[in-house]
């Protein structure tokens, strides 16, 4: 990696750990003290929490992250949400073990964990790489997942600006070093069950990065409510953005005067949010929640100009 692609990354990370640490703090107690634990998925050991009272959501964190990322909003879920967070492979207090990491075995994991839990079917809400693994778990078990918010996630390789993409192929283990003095290689190794295979998650992350991917088929697999939710000043294109609602059959035509053609699915922007702040934004919670509880607070001209 390079002098100034090195020092843009450290300092992304920097501020996306420092701010989650200065947010967590001012985040209060849940309204439920959390249960967790560990359940076997496929081989990995598997940490999670339970929290909060109602229909079950599922919050999948972003990468180099964990559950913890979620703190600071937390509370605003699960205030009427039972909260199943988990940390995915290799992060938090899950173990890397010896398997690569990849987007459709996740799917698969997380299946599995969720049926262990007793839970058939959730809504779910996924962060960048949590997006992701969100997004298999969708494709690949359609039968579990009754909603879809995927924040800050694209669906094809080429979805990133190209110089973010040149920058996530250069991500190896030799980075790692260059990581220490940061906030999160310091959480990591507060709670990582082997703190010493934080290299060898740098590679794991750097081979998934590196993958050439197109899920374009697979979105038009997605049969459950589905919103998208990007930042207006997002590390994907907007042209992707657009590509990835159209994919979903939203932004095709007009809605209609009374909404009689309005896709089921949506697409969210939320201004002045970037990749790095979006998953701990008050706004983000008020931009997913009502959709994940099937609500809406929107009518058509027809409805408010009733006498």
């Amino acid at each position: 990696m390079n002098a100034s692609s090195l020092r843009h990354f450290r300092a992304a990370c920097a501020l996306t750990a420092l701010t989650i640490a200065a947010f967590s703090a001012q985040a209060g107690t849940p309204t439920s003290a959390p249960r967790s634990g560990y359940v076997k998925a496929n081989g990995l050991n598997y940490y999670y929490e339970i929290s909060g009272k109602g229909e079950p959501l599922l919050l999948l964190h972003g990468g180099l992250g964990s559950t913890d990322m979620f703190k600071p909003v937390m509370p605003a879920f699960t205030e009427h949400r039972q909260v199943i967070a988990i940390d995915l492979q290799g992060h938090g207090r899950t173990e890397l073990g010896t398997r690569k990491i990849s987007l459709p075995d996740l799917g698969d994991d997380i299946a599995s964990i969720l049926t262990q839990l007793g839970f058939k079917s959730v809504d779910v809400m996924g962060y960048s790489f949590g997006g992701g693994v969100a997004f298999r778990l969708a494709v690949q078990h359609p039968e579990m997942v009754r909603r879809l918010a995927l924040v800050s996630a694209g669906f094809a390789a080429d979805g990133f600006y190209p110089e973010m993409r040149a920058q996530q192929k250069q991500l190896n283990a030799g980075f790692a070093e260059q990581m220490k003095p940061t906030p999160m290689y310091q959480s990591y190794v507060a709670v990582a069950p082997k703190p010493e295979d934080f290299p060898r998650l740098i590679q794991a992350m750097g081979d998934l990065m590196r993958e050439q991917y197109d899920y374009s088929a697979d979105v038009k697999k997605l049969t459950m409510p589905t919103m998208l939710i990007f930042g207006d000043s997002d590390m994907y294109r907007p042209e992707h953005i657009v590509d990835f609602y159209k994919l979903l059959g939203g932004g095709l035509r007009d809605a209609g005067w009374n909404r009689e053609t309005m896709s089921k699915n949506r697409l969210a922007i939320i201004p002045d949010q970037t990749h790095y702040d979006i998953f701990f934004s008050p706004k983000l919670v008020a931009t997913a929640l009502p959709f994940l509880d099937g609500v809406s607070g929107s009518k058509s001209w027809a409805e408010v100009s009733q006498p």
